[in-house]
């Protein structure tokens, strides 16, 4: 069993494995704060507004974390411009999680009164891309 994990368990698996984590630590982060920013403003926006606003920031939130951590010294440019392409290659992502959440605060009671369901449900559904993106276009 030993040597069976020792041939899967390459270093570069390894460092990916860590990596990977990484983004999943600062991708919880991103959550609580995603979370936080609906429910500070879906009184005054609604549902809807805050859903995007709150992407906004916890996607800033989650490309600096990023940017210092996970992808520490890779990726380059002018800081404004990696956080746009972080922003447009995330896209995909982004229609994924909030297309998400917006059809769950549409037709999900559930999630019209509990939100955080559908900003969990949108974050698992655009995770794995965003973390794909991140590494190949973002933080090359």
């Amino acid at each position: 069993m030993q040597a069976i994990l020792l041939r899967v368990m390459t270093p570069s698996r390894v460092a990916l494995l860590q990596q990977f984590l990484r983004f999943g630590t600062v991708g919880f982060i991103g959550f609580l704060v995603d979370t936080a920013v609906v429910y500070a403003l879906k009184g005054s926006l609604g549902l809807y507004a805050a859903g995007l606003a709150s992407y906004l920031v916890a996607a800033t939130t989650t490309w600096g974390l990023n940017r210092l951590w996970t992808f520490r010294g890779r990726g380059s440019g002018p800081v404004h411009r990696q956080w746009a392409l972080f922003l447009s290659a995330n896209a995909i992502g982004f229609v994924l999680n909030r297309g998400t959440y917006f059809a769950l605060v549409t037709f999900s009671p559930v999630c019209i009164e509990h939100p955080v369901l559908a900003i969990l449900a949108g974050v698992a559904m655009g995770m794995f891309l965003n973390f794909h993106l991140s590494r190949t276009v973002v933080f090359r």
